[in-house]
């Protein structure tokens, strides 16, 4: 039996910061963020959106009325809760108009939130291969404003279908995983923004995936050049880079130009957009898929990472007519019909927030999703 994925889409919010004015505004050379970080644009979210909204829009674009009725799991990777206790997963279900019968769920593992999901929504359809999984990736990367990390910030929504019927790709099952307690990044309760010791996460972010991969050789007997693309965890794009560059010595000259010039297609969107935590390896696999020179049964590589620490390498194999079930002319459109913020107006609405004093207030962000009210710490969404 194939499983694997049968839709996938993504959401970004419409606002976006020009690196290039960030770095100006922070008096750093716009080089280091367009070359040393490999970043163009940054997503913004507005205080009226969050997960929920974020989510909801990328599902809407793929889950049809019978797709409805089939789903019977709803699953959210996210590090980006507004709520320690109701999940995030549940409103979207409600929104989305879901068959009521549906085991719904949120998961976090930093990073690797999406991927756990993404494992599971495969192991149900194992079991129930007359299913759907919803699973929905979706974070708000977030640092302060004019701190080291501002110019890795971003924020989004990977949606993807999982089915028996994968008409994109199938699961390879071929996954190795590996575990570390470290802190290289966490958030304790009570804090607004994450911790980090930036120097550790990149050094323990290659080494696991040496490791992984290094694993995937010895299990799978796999190398290199049975891979067509190699798809990876994007805090920032050359992050990516950092990693292949730890394995690239033992390939030929042909595989490290056919994997690097793949590993551009990838980062097409993300340099756009900016960090998604748990979906910015799917917002890389979205762009890859819509870009890259990929055909009928090639395989590829995906690497997901989250701090503190988990990784998992595995491969998915390209479907045949792949191409007919994307969505490269609205996902190009999504991300050209965005709004440029200034400086004054992306600092405005990074300090704005949604009351926290329990009383009601309304808001008139008429956007698909959009939370229209707020009374007694109760978020109310618009619907679509």
């Amino acid at each position: 039996m194939k499983i694997g994925i049968e839709k996938i889409a993504f959401h970004v919010p419409n606002n976006y910061v020009e690196m290039t004015d960030l770095a100006q505004a922070r008096q750093v050379d716009p080089n280091k963020f367009h070359i040393g970080l490999g970043q163009d644009q940054m997503a913004v979210l507005p205080y009226t959106q969050d997960i929920v909204t974020l989510g909801a829009n990328a599902a809407q674009r793929i889950v049809s009325d019978t797709d409805k009725k089939q789903i019977a799991m709803v699953i959210v990777g996210t590090e980006s809760a507004h709520d320690f206790s109701k999940s995030a997963a549940v409103s979207i279900h409600h929104l989305l108009g879901i068959q009521p019968y549906a085991r719904t769920y949120e998961i976090k593992h930093a990073c690797y939130g999406g991927t756990a999901a993404l494992q599971q929504a495969h192991d149900f359809v194992a079991c129930h291969p007359d299913k759907k999984v919803l699973v929905i990736a979706a974070d708000i990367a977030k640092y302060g404003l004019a701190t080291p990390g501002e110019p890795t910030q971003g924020c989004g929504a990977v949606a993807m279908l999982v089915s028996a019927e994968p008409k994109i790709l199938r699961f390879a099952d071929d996954s190795v995983y590996y575990a570390e307690d470290v802190y290289d990044f966490w958030r304790p309760a009570g804090h607004d923004y994450p911790l980090v010791d930036g120097h550790l996460s990149n050094e323990i972010y290659v080494e696991s995936f040496v490791k992984v991969w290094e694993a995937n050789k010895k299990l799978n007997q796999r190398t290199a050049s049975d891979y067509a693309a190699l798809t990876f965890h994007l805090p920032y794009t050359k992050m990516g880079r950092k990693a292949f560059a730890a394995i690239a010595l033992e390939m030929s000259t042909a595989d490290q130009d056919r994997l690097m010039a793949q590993y551009e297609h990838a980062i097409t969107y993300s340099r756009k957009v900016g960090n998604l935590y748990t979906g910015s390896l799917y917002l890389g696999l979205c762009s890859l898929l819509d870009h890259g020179t990929l055909k009928a049964g090639d395989r590829i590589g995906l690497f997901s990472y989250g701090s503190g620490a988990v990784s998992e390498f595995f491969s998915l194999i390209v479907e045949p007519d792949f191409k007919r079930s994307l969505l490269i002319a609205e996902n190009e459109a999504l991300l050209a019909q965005r709004k440029k913020l200034t400086l004054t107006e992306y600092e405005t609405l990074f300090k704005q927030k949604l009351p926290a004093d329990g009383g009601t207030y309304e808001f008139d962000d008429t956007s698909s999703f959009a939370i229209k009210k707020i009374s007694g710490d109760i978020r109310y969404y618009r619907e679509a």
